[in-house]
């Protein structure tokens, strides 16, 4: 048993499911007994009102059957419960009750029996009062001054207090400015009601001021309270404490003074009459309840502070004297006498745990055993602090924080897609025209080496694929067990995706706590998004693909699209996407060249990754480890920046009606308040137009929502056509210039680093800061350019000439011998050649110079970036038509 732990004196479970609050708890003498013993008094949310009487034979005992003194169903929840002097003509104590709907006044009375367990207690109502508003908590004491009786005041929902001067209603005051009801106190001293506001700050209201104020009932707007008659309600000094009260409470040293507690969520406050500060105190925990009470010591207050870590603080001022714990989390607490044991700490938690503790400490009654004395062997210790050195020593010189026994992971995940399209589509909604939208099958393998929990599965598409879902959740797997799932993905949009790739990625936690994922990815079939169609003579853009092998037959390469091919175009290729574009594709049968054309030049990308991915596979099958493909035509730049053109476009048209919605929104709620103001003035007034304006205003509003949204949907499908084309041209300029993994790999970085357009950060600065810093490092002509720092704050540019620039340099630099780096070393590229062919660009003389300005793009040997744009009506070489 814990030292500090909270010496149970006596303890009960109350009810079943049953729910309690901070209001529920009151230790008093209830029934007037002789020897004035306190009485414990418990009423629940669901109406049960109990009083107790503990009488354990031996210090932790459980409750008996005759602890119970009364346990009534009073049907409606009871909120708050307080012993008083609520009954005219009397002294006596009677019990309040307070239900949502009505305060209720009852006398405790017992009847002695004629054997030990015959008494009997029975509650008798007194009076009650109906309440025209829902009730939050109440507070009592002798308001005004009086002499041997005491007062309620309730605290309703909506701000109001209603005094009851005990069977007879008073009067009804709103708090100013209120939004939600707060902890509400009665100071004797100072005559004045003590709450804290949704504001944060505690305010203070004299007796007399809400006696005299404007009545409730009869409340008038502001503006008209402004001019009628009776005194309005004014605060008599209020503090901000800057956070949510949980309670307020008042302690008396003398007549002359007294202190307001507060406890707030994070802090413990305690104020003079006057609203200032006496203290504060920061806590470590979570309060969760408190009570105040006279120390001993002169001019002291002891706190018991209850929290949400089951501990109860106990504090002389601001010095935690004993800290002790409970079994549970207390909503209430309370000080009382019970059975002559003074200082018994009464706490009850939310479920209904009522126990009766006191403080101390239990001593430890453990004995460590004899140790039976044996000889030390120092030889074998050494040999063992040796080998504890070693491993010290492996771990401190280990690259990371911990070692890991083996580099693979402990959860394998693979993907397989199928072969075929599914037999029936499993596409749910979508946007891909009027004809049906396929599917694919994709299953996703799951095995463990370890027993996990909770492990999360993601699957992730290119937009606008789509899958029938996505997000899988194992609540454990076995070790060695192989989990599989299903799913379709099929097209969603109306317009293709960048990437036919897809991803499925496990995260899942070790048994140490260490986070881990793992991913795989898979490929989906072209047929998913693509049709064989009739190919055409006439395209807008074209592409040529050499290569050093000589061509394949088409019909081998693509094999699902064969049955609509003639015998003797073996060579040429249609293809005619679910969005609607048309691409062919046509092999030349005396050279080593592939042509693609299409009316779209985005709509090339899939079909030439496709080929060159097929191409390479044929190959490698065949054994041909130096098949390579090259590009030697034109960089169609000028197409790539009508795409970038339009998304831009786009962007700044979002900008627009966005500012253009803000106004019209601000516009709508202007009027709307103006309309308010004319509703609710008493003296009828003409409208002046305001609701056409309001109705008009509406109509703006949502044809501007409309217009933003569309904007959006153009947005997305111009990102993604721009993605495409962005691979497109990587791809090119790989094949152009010849680059490793490594350097198309940067490109790829550079041009496309977002997975998402947004407003706040678009494709164009960020691909133009990528470029730029590639042009003023590894691309650099001069250690000037390195020099320069680049802006660190990416804004929305006027227009796209900048990065075209940038884009242009960046090719004439490849095309000039430049290489793709991440070193940022200048000595060592003028002196080494990078890894990977990274080579440093010779500096250029006065005339290269010259000559660089005016060749317009032209390189030598590598062909030039002027962009020729076939005419429709154009026919292919008859190379590729033999």
């Amino acid at each position: 048993m814990s030292l500090f732990k909270a010496r149970d004196w006596w303890s009960t479970v109350l009810g079943e499911k049953e729910e309690f609050d901070q209001g529920c708890l009151c230790v008093a003498d209830v029934d007037n007994s002789c020897n004035g013993e306190d009485k414990i008094v418990v009423g629940s949310y669901t109406g049960y009102l109990r009083i107790f009487s503990p009488h354990p034979v031996k210090a932790g005992d459980g409750a008996q059957a005759e602890d119970l003194l009364l346990e009534v169903h009073l049907r409606d929840p009871i909120l708050q419960v307080e012993v008083g002097k609520f009954v005219s003509g009397t002294e006596l104590l009677h019990l309040a009750v307070l239900h949502p709907r009505k305060l209720c006044v009852y006398s405790v009375s017992g009847t002695l029996g004629n054997v030990e367990h015959g008494n009997q207690h029975q509650i008798k109502l007194m009076y009650e009062h109906n309440l025209q508003r829902v009730a939050c908590n109440m507070t009592y004491g002798s308001f005004g001054g009086v002499k041997g009786r005491d007062l309620i005041c309730i605290q309703s929902m909506d701000g109001m207090l209603m005094l009851f001067e005990q069977e007879s209603y008073a009067f009804g005051r709103f708090l100013p400015g209120f939004l939600l009801p707060g902890p509400l106190t009665y100071s004797s001293r100072t005559d004045s009601f003590i709450t804290v506001s949704s504001c944060r700050q505690v305010e203070s209201y004299k007796y007399q001021v809400l006696a005299f104020a404007t009545d409730a009932d009869k409340r008038q707007d502001t503006e008209q309270q402004k001019l009628g008659s009776g005194k309005r309600l004014v605060v008599d000094w209020t503090l901000n404490i800057g956070e949510q009260a949980l309670d307020i409470c008042i302690v008396s040293f003398n007549q002359l003074a007294s202190s307001v507690f507060v406890l707030g969520e994070r802090n413990f406050f305690c104020l003079k009459d006057n609203g200032q500060i006496r203290f504060m105190k920061k806590l470590d925990c979570n309060p969760s309840c408190f009570l105040p009470y006279s120390s001993v010591s002169e001019g002291a207050v002891n706190t018991l502070i209850g929290n949400h870590n089951n501990m109860l603080h106990i504090y002389q001022d601001v010095t935690l004297k004993w800290a002790t714990q409970l079994p549970r989390v207390p909503v209430a607490v309370k000080v009382g006498c019970l059975q002559g044991l003074k200082g018994v700490i009464v706490s009850l938690s939310d479920n209904g745990h009522l126990q009766c503790s006191y403080l101390g400490t239990d001593p430890s009654l453990f004995q460590a055993p004899k140790v039976d004395s044996r000889e030390i062997n120092y030889e074998e210790l050494d040999v063992e602090m040796k080998e504890l050195q070693k491993i010290i020593r492996d771990v401190n010189t280990s690259s990371g924080p911990l070692p890991l026994p083996e580099k693979e992971d402990f959860l394998s995940i693979f993907a397989t897609v199928s072969s075929t399209l599914d037999s029936v589509s499993q596409a749910t909604i979508s946007e891909a025209g009027t004809e049906a939208v396929p599917s694919v099958t994709v299953k996703v393998m799951i095995q463990s080496r370890l027993a996990l929990q909770k492990t999360k599965l993601s699957i992730y598409v290119e937009s606008p694929l789509a899958t029938t879902c996505d997000h899988f959740i194992f609540e454990s797997l076995e070790p060695e067990s192989l989990k599989t799932i299903s799913l379709s993905v099929f097209l969603k949009g109306n317009y293709l995706p960048s990437e036919l790739e897809g991803s499925a990625m496990a995260s899942y936690s070790m048994p140490t706590g260490i986070p881990r994922v793992v991913q795989c990815k898979f490929r989906l079939p072209l047929k998913l998004i693509c049709l064989p169609y009739q190919p055409s003579k006439t395209a807008g853009h074209k592409l040529t693909i050499d290569t050093n092998k000589p061509p394949i037959s088409l019909l081998s390469l693509f094999p699902g699209f064969a049955n609509q091919c003639d015998d003797d175009q073996v060579n040429v290729l249609g293809f005619r996407f679910i969005t609607g574009s048309r691409v062919t594709l046509l092999a030349s049968k005396t050279s080593q060249r592939y042509r693609i054309q299409s009316e779209q030049f985005e709509d090339l990308w899939l079909i030439t990754k496709e080929l060159t991915l097929r191409l390479q596979e044929h190959f490698e099958k065949q054994g041909v480890k130096d098949f390579t493909c090259s590009f030697s035509g034109c960089i169609p730049l000028q197409e790539y920046f009508d795409l970038i053109d339009q998304h831009f476009e786009l962007r700044l048209n979002g900008e627009k009606v966005e500012e253009l919605l803000c106004e019209r929104a601000v516009q709508f709620r202007a009027i709307e308040r103006r309309l308010l103001t004319r509703f609710k003035d008493k003296t009828p007034a003409p409208l002046q137009h305001l609701d056409t304006l309001l109705d008009g205003t509406y109509k703006q509003v949502i044809a501007l929502a409309d217009a933003a949204e569309e904007n959006h949907s153009n947005l997305l499908q111009s990102f993604t056509r721009l993605k495409s084309a962005t691979h497109l041209v990587i791809m090119l300029i790989g094949l152009w210039q010849k680059l490793s993994a490594d350097q198309t790999a940067i490109l790829e970085a550079a041009f496309l680093p977002l997975q998402q357009d947004s407003q706040e950060l678009g494709w164009e600065e960020t691909v133009d800061a990528a470029v730029a810093h590639l042009l003023k490092t590894c691309l650099s002509k001069s250690s000037k350019e390195q020099a320069l720092n680049l802006t660190s704050q990416l804004n929305i540019p006027k227009d796209t000439s900048r990065l075209k620039k940038h884009i242009t340099l960046l090719c004439d630099r490849l095309a000039k011998g430049g290489r793709l780096c991440l070193s940022t070393d200048t000595a060592a590229q003028q002196t080494i050649v990078m890894p990977g062919g990274c080579a440093t660009i010779p500096e250029l003389d006065p005339e290269e110079r010259t000559g660089e300005q005016d060749s317009s793009g032209m390189f030598p040997n590598h062909g030039h970036l002027a962009v020729q744009t076939l005419k429709p009506e154009s026919s292919p070489p008859a190379a590729f038509l033999e």
